[in-house]
C-alpha cells in the first residue's frame, strides 16, 4: 500500500512514493535504550567528580561516595535541562541543553561543597564543570543519534500544510525524523491501515477534515503508541518555530491555557534584574572605551543614540544604544538598515557585528522597559506596514521585548516584511515555550552568536 507524497510548494500532492524510512526501535528496545541513556548520563557526571576527589578523599570509598553525591546534584540539573530539550527537540539541541544543565548544576554543587566543608575553589569547580559539559554533550549527542533512534512520521492530509511539512523534514538533514508517507486528502480512509502497517512514532493531522473522517480510525490504532499532533505543533517540536501559514487564532489559546506552565512575572523580572546588574558590572570597564571610540570615529552627534520603540502591550519607550550611524542617517525618513549600509560608521560596523552597541540596553532592562530575552522591539514608523503584511504580528507584544531572543539567534536581522514573517514564527514559538531554562539557553546561544557575528547588519 502506498501513500501520495507531496513535495512541492502550495501543498499539491504530485507523485506516489512507497512508504520508506529507517525502522524505529521497538517499544521494548526504546525502553532499554532509555535506561542505558540514564545510566550513561549519571556516569559521565560521576566520572569527572571522582577524578577530582580521588586525590583528595582519605579513602577510595569516600571518594566514590562524595563523587556520587556531587553527581546526583549535577545529574538532576542536567536531566531537567534535557527534559526541556526533548520537549523542544531541535530547538535547544544537546549542546545548549548540556550548557544550561551544567551551569545550573554548578550552583548546586557549590552549595553542596560549602555544606559538607569540601574545599572547592571557583577554578576547580570550573574545571570539573567543563569536563561535565563536554562529556554530557558527547553522550547526549550519541543518545540523540543512535540510542534514541530516528522517529517515523506519518502526515495525514495535504490541504493545510502537509506536503510542505513533509518537504521541510526531508530537506533538513539534521532533523531526526523520517517521513514514512503523506496521505492525500482523497485517501484518508486508509489512515488506519497505514498506521497498523508502518507503526509511526508521530502522526501529523494536516487537514481539517481529518478531525472527523479519520479520527476514530486513529483512536482504534492507539495501541501502536504514536503521538498525535497538528502541523504547527510538529513545527514547534521539530524546528522551534510556528509557521504563520499553518496558524489559526485558536492556537493562541495554548498560551493562556489552564495547564500551560506559567513563567511568572516575578521569576522573569528576577532573572532580568540579575543579568542586568551582573552584566553592567561585567562591562563597566568597557563602556568608557566604547564611549571614546564612538566620540572619536562617529563624527558629530551624541554618543548614546535614543529611539522610540514599541514594548509590551504596544506601549512606547525610549531605547538606548551606542550610535553606529552618521548623525544624519535618517534625514530623509525612517528606513530599515540594509546589508553593507553606507550610513554605518567604520567603528559602528564592528560594534553592530559584535552587538556591543546594544550594551546600554541593560539600562532599559533595569528600568523594566525591556527584558533580557524576548522579541526585538520594533519602531512605530513601521507598524502600519507590518500589520498589513504580517498576520498576527501584534501578538508579539504579549511579552516584553528583549535585548536578545529566539528569533534573533535563529533568524538574525531582517529588513522586509517577508523576513519579518519568518522571524515572527520564532517569536511565537518563544511566546508559547518561554521559561527560565529557555531564557538561559538563548543567552548561551547569544554568546556564540556574538563571537561569530551571525545575523548582524
Amino acid at each position: 500500500m502506498g501513500a501520495r507524497v507531496g513535495v512541492q510548494a502550495h501543498d499539491q500532492a504530485v507523485g506516489v512514493l512507497p512508504l520508506a524510512g529507517r525502522p524505529g526501535l521497538a517499544w521494548i528496545d526504546r525502553r532499554i535504550a532509555g535506561y542505558l541513556a540514564t545510566v550513561g548520563r549519571f556516569g559521565v557526571v560521576w566520572l569527572p567528580a571522582y577524578a577530582f576527589l580521588s586525590t583528595r578523599a582519605p579513602s577510595l570509598l569516600q571518594a566514590v561516595v562524595l563523587a556520587a553525591g556531587i553527581a546526583v546534584v549535577w545529574f538532576l540539573a542536567l536531566r531537567k535541562s534535557f527534559d526541556t530539550a526533548r520537549l523542544t527537540l531541535l530547538a535547544m539541541g544537546p549542546g545548549l541543553a548540556a550548557a544550561v544543565g551544567t551551569a545550573t548544576g554548578a550552583v548546586g554543587v557549590f552549595a553542596l561543597g560549602a555544606g559538607i566543608d569540601l574545599e572547592l575553589s571557583a577554578t576547580e569547580l570550573a574545571e570539573v564543570g567543563a569536563a561535565v559539559f563536554f562529556l554530557s554533550w558527547a553522550w547526549e549527542s550519541l543518545v540523540h543519534r543512535s540510542l534514541a533512534g530516528r522517529r517515523r512520521v506519518l502526515v495525514v492530509g495535504t490541504s493545510y500544510g502537509g506536503a510542505r511539512l513533509a518537504h521541510d523534514v526531508r530537506c533538513d538533514e539534521c532533523a531526526p525524523f523520517d517521513v514514512v508517507g503523506v496521505i492525500d486528502d482523497e485517501e484518508l480512509e486508509t489512515v488506519g491501515g497505514l498506521v497498523e502497517e508502518h507503526r509511526p512514532d508521530i502522526v501529523v493531522l494536516a487537514s481539517h477534515e481529518v478531525r472527523t473522517d479519520a479520527f476514530e480510525q486513529l483512536l482504534d490504532q492507539a495501541r501502536v503508541g504514536f503521538k498525535l499532533v497538528g502541523p504547527s505543533e510538529f513545527y514547534e517540536h521539530a524546528f522551534g518555530r510556528v509557521p504563520i501559514e499553518t496558524l489559526r487564532p485558536v492556537w493562541f489559546m495554548n498560551v493562556l491555557h489552564l495547564y500551560h506552565r506559567p513563567y511568572s512575572r516575578l521569576a522573569k523580572r528576577a532573572f532580568d534584574l540579575s543579568v542586568g546588574v551582573v552584566g553592567l558590572l561585567a562591562v563597566s570597564w568597557l563602556l568608557p572605551i566604547l564611549w571614546i571610540v564612538v566620540r572619536k570615529t562617529g563624527g558629530p552627534g551624541s554618543v548614546i543614540f535614543t529611539q522610540t520603540r514599541l514594548g509590551e502591550g504596544g506601549q512606547r519607550f525610549t531605547i538606548y544604544k551606542f550610535r553606529t550611524m552618521r548623525a544624519d542617517a535618517e534625514a530623509s525618513g525612517a528606513v530599515w538598515a540594509s546589508q553593507d549600509d553606507p550610513r554605518i560608521t567604520r567603528a559602528g560596523r564592528f560594534m553592530r557585528k559584535t552587538r556591543l552597541d546594544e550594551l546600554p540596553q541593560l539600562v532599559n532592562v533595569l528600568k523594566g522597559d525591556m527584558s533580557v530575552v524576548g522579541p526585538r522591539p520594533e519602531r512605530p514608523e513601521f507598524v502600519a506596514q507590518l500589520e498589513a503584511a504580517v498576520p498576527y504580528w501584534t501578538r508579539r507584544h504579549l511579552v516584553k521585548p528583549g535585548i536578545t531572543g529566539w528569533a534573533q539567534v535563529r533568524r538574525g536581522y531582517t529588513a522586509d516584511a517577508e523576513g519579518t514573517i519568518d522571524k515572527l514564527s520564532y517569536d511565537l514559538w518563544y511566546l508559547r515555550h518561554r521559561s527560565l531554562t529557555i531564557d538561559l539557553a538563548i543567552c548561551v546561544k547569544t554568546v556564540a552568536t556574538i563571537f561569530t557575528g551571525t545575523g548582524a547588519r
